[in-house]
C-alpha cells in the first residue's frame, strides 16, 4: 500500500507539471552567482540585473557585510532556538528599538521573513467571527494570513478606497473586529495605495489598518521611509522587510507597546519559530546607518526607474518598479530570453504570480544601476512595446 501511495504521488505531480510546461507556466531554480549590487552570474554569463529588489544596492555594501561578518564572529551563525527560549539575541532588541524609532512606533516585532509575518500578524489579531478587507492586489501572505485567521476575508477593487468603504459599509456591523490590509507600493505594479483614504475608510468603520510596506522602505518618502513616509495616516500595523532596501533578510512589525508585547507571545510565526539568525540584524542596523548617512542613494532607484518611464514614454514611475506588461506568458518569456542574449536579466513573471493575462517583465531599479544601463534596457524593451500596440 504505501509504494502504491507513492507512486500515485509521483503520477500526480508529473501529470500537474506537464500540464504547467504545456500553459508556458512552469518555473524552475536559475543558480545565480550575484556579483554585486546589479550584476549576476548565470550560465557563465555576466548579466545587469533588473530583477533583484536590493534597490540601495546595500547587499553588498562593505559596512553591511563587516556588520553581518562581525556578528557571526560573536553570535554564531544561529540564534539557536525560538527568541522566547534562549534566541533573542541582545542585537534583536537594538534593531527593533531603531525600527519603531524610524516609524514613529512605540515597539517593533522582528519575524524570520515578510511571508511569516503577514501570516504569523493576521490570525493573532482577527479570526472566526471577524472580517478582514484586502485589495485585491495584496501580496500572496496577506492572503495566507487571512486563511488561517479564519475571519471571514472580502476583497475590495485595487486602491479603490470608496470600494473599500462600500464592502466595510456592507459587513464590518456583522463582525466582532475588522482588518484592512493593504500595501504602501504593489510589488508587480509598482504603483502606491491612497493610503490617506483608505486610513480613513478603515477608520470611519473601526476597522484597524495593516501596511505591507515590504517595497517602500527606504524607497519612497522621506529619507529611509520614517513617520513623514505616511502624513496623517493613523496604521495599526506597520510591517516591512529587511530584505529589499536593506538589503538583507528577515521582517518586521511596528505597533503600539501592547500590541508588540502579543505579538512576541502569541504570533505563531514567532514563538513556534528560531529567532532570526544574528548576521542579519546586525546587517540590517548597518543599511539603515548608510540610509540615514546617504540620502543621495535612497533617491536614486525611483530616479532610475523615471528615467526608463521617460525614454518609453510610459506612466511616470511612482517607485522603483516598472511593470512591462505583454500578455500572454509565452510572449513574456520570448521577451525576457532576448533581453537575457544582450545581457540583461530581466525575469518573466507569469500567473498565478499575476492575473491572466498580464504576464510581464517586472523590472526593479536599484542605486547601483549606471544611467547608461538604464538606456541600454529601454532600447531592448522598445520593440517589446511597440509590438503590444504602445506608442514606445
Amino acid at each position: 500500500m504505501p509504494e502504491i501511495a507513492h507512486d500515485a504521488l509521483t503520477a500526480f505531480a508529473a501529470a500537474k507539471l506537464s500540464e504547467l510546461d504545456r500553459q508556458s507556466l512552469l518555473r524552475r531554480l536559475s543558480p545565480t552567482h550575484r556579483l554585486d549590487g546589479v550584476h549576476v552570474e548565470r550560465g557563465g554569463r555576466r548579466l545587469t540585473s533588473f530583477s533583484c529588489n536590493d534597490y540601495l544596492g546595500l547587499s553588498h555594501h562593505p559596512a553591511v557585510k563587516a556588520a553581518a561578518a562581525g556578528a557571526i564572529e560573536t553570535y554564531g551563525a544561529g540564534a539557536g532556538a525560538s527568541r522566547l527560549v534562549t534566541g533573542d539575541c541582545p542585537l534583536f532588541g537594538e534593531l527593533e528599538a531603531r525600527l519603531a524609532r524610524l516609524k514613529g512606533a512605540e515597539a517593533a516585532c522582528l519575524f524570520g521573513s515578510g511571508y511569516l509575518a503577514n501570516a504569523g500578524v493576521i490570525p493573532t489579531f482577527v479570526g472566526e467571527g471577524d472580517l478582514i478587507v484586502a485589495d485585491e492586489l495584496s501580496h500572496s501572505c496577506i492572503w495566507a494570513g487571512a486563511k488561517l485567521s479564519g475571519a471571514e476575508t472580502v476583497a475590495f477593487r485595487h486602491n479603490d478606497a470608496e470600494d473599500l468603504a462600500a464592502k466595510l459599509a456592507d459587513r464590518r456591523r456583522f463582525a466582532r473586529r475588522a482588518l484592512v490590509a493593504t500595501e504602501s507600493v504593489f510589488s508587480m505594479d509598482g504603483d502606491i495605495a491612497p493610503l490617506d483614504e483608505i486610513g480613513r475608510a478603515a477608520r470611519a468603520h473601526e476597522a484597524w489598518l495593516l501596511v505591507d510596506d515590504a517595497h517602500g522602505l527606504g524607497v519612497i518618502g522621506g529619507g529611509a521611509g520614517a513617520p513623514g513616509h505616511f502624513p496623517g495616516v493613523h496604521i495599526d500595523l506597520a510591517m516591512g522587510t529587511l530584505s529589499k532596501a536593506l538589503g538583507g533578510y528577515g521582517a518586521y512589525v511596528c505597533a503600539t507597546a501592547p500590541v508588540v508585547e502579543l505579538l512576541k507571545t502569541r504570533a505563531r510565526a514567532v514563538v513556534y519559530s528560531t529567532g532570526l539568525p544574528p548576521a542579519n540584524a546586525a546587517a540590517a542596523l548597518a543599511a539603515l546607518d548608510v540610509i540615514e548617512a546617504e540620502p543621495e542613494r535612497v533617491a536614486a532607484p525611483v530616479a532610475r526607474a523615471g528615467r526608463l518611464t521617460r525614454a518609453l514614454n510610459l506612466p511616470p514611475a511612482q517607485s522603483a518598479i516598472v511593470p512591462i506588461v505583454l500578455g500572454e506568458a509565452e510572449r513574456a518569456l520570448a521577451a525576457a530570453a532576448e533581453l537575457e542574449a544582450q545581457g540583461l536579466l530581466a525575469v518573466a513573471i507569469r500567473p498565478p504570480t499575476v492575473p491572466a493575462g498580464t504576464a510581464r517583465l517586472r523590472l526593479a531599479f536599484s542605486a547601483a544601476h549606471a544611467e547608461a544601463d538604464v538606456d541600454r534596457l529601454a532600447e531592448a524593451v522598445r520593440p517589446w512595446l511597440a509590438g503590444a500596440g504602445t506608442d514606445a
